[in-house]
């Protein structure tokens, strides 16, 4: 039978090295689900898992577009069950990894996504609010999608304001067409003080690894387009870039860990051998 593992967990928890042990035991390849390291160049600064930490995993997802490229989330929903319908067909285990709640959902759910095109001229003028002024703007547009929706990730207020003002009605409820396959989703759960203290160091390495030329170079050459205006690019103006990266860093990951609770198949794991187990029981 065909079957699926997603691999999920906070920022700097170990999910990309834990993906890659689970396909390396049992046969399987990754599909990334991370919406900022489908871009070209956005490596440092995404934590983007490198050639040689892949151990000739494939891994699919990973580089796909510019910068300067529109994608959404309906394209990403498209290509990622392509690649696991590749994989499938090799018979290979697909294992959908990345620490992006909405895209993992939108994969394994199917979420039904509104196709309305953008509003660049809209999308402009919107990107000049703060994430509480428009959180502001949708409370009053579509107060119901506001209970949902992230509060503080501008990407997804603006797009939720800009179906709203295009379709003129609120954002209909979600329809779901989701994966015909079991799926088992893993999480990795760490101490809060080990997370925080794996963050920090995480920066650290970037910041050797030379982050600040990888985000100087690409503002220089996009200017500030949406996916550079996220942590680890957007803060290099500031004589306090590294403390800012790490805070801004650790808040995300408590955004990360709010949308993860809300999903009950989640089962959290906080080593190898729990993963393990739980793999080699979900595959029998």
């Amino acid at each position: 039978m065909k079957k699926i593992i997603v691999v999920l967990g906070q920022t700097a928890s170990g999910k990309s090295e834990l993906a890659v042990k689970i396909a390396k035991e049992f046969g399987g390849e990754v599909v990334s689900a991370d919406s900022r390291q489908i871009y070209k160049g956005m490596d440092i600064g995404t934590g983007k898992i490198t050639k040689r930490e892949r151990q000739g995993i494939p891994h699919y997802l990973l580089d796909i577009i510019s910068p300067n490229r529109k994608f959404t989330i309906v394209n990403y929903q498209k290509l990622a069950k392509e690649a696991i319908n590749k994989i499938l067909k090799k018979n290979k285990i697909p294992i959908l990894c990345g620490g992006t709640g909405f895209y993992i959902q939108a994969v394994v759910d199917g979420i039904v996504i509104p196709r309305v095109p953008p509003d660049w001229k809209l999308r402009k003028k919107l990107e000049k609010k703060t994430a509480a002024e428009l959180y502001g703007i949708l409370k009053k547009l579509d107060p119901q999608r506001a209970k949902t929706i992230e509060k503080k990730n501008p990407r997804r207020l603006i797009r939720a304001i800009e179906i709203v003002k295009k379709t003129k009605q609120p954002i209909p409820a979600f329809k779901k067409s989701p994966l015909p396959y079991p799926v088992l989703m893993i999480g990795i759960k760490l101490p809060k003080k080990e997370l925080q203290k794996r963050i920090k160091k995480r920066v650290e390495k970037m910041i050797k690894m030379g982050l600040e030329k990888e985000a100087k170079k690409l503002i220089k050459k996009y200017g500030w387009v949406p996916p550079l205006q996220t942590i680890g690019y957007q803060e290099w103006s500031s004589p306090n870039a590294k403390e800012l990266i790490i805070q801004h860093t650790i808040q995300y990951s408590k955004r990360q860990m709010t949308w993860f609770k809300k999903d009950k198949r989640i089962r959290w794991i906080r080593n190898y051998k729990e993963a393990e187990k739980l793999t080699k029981s979900f595959l029998k």
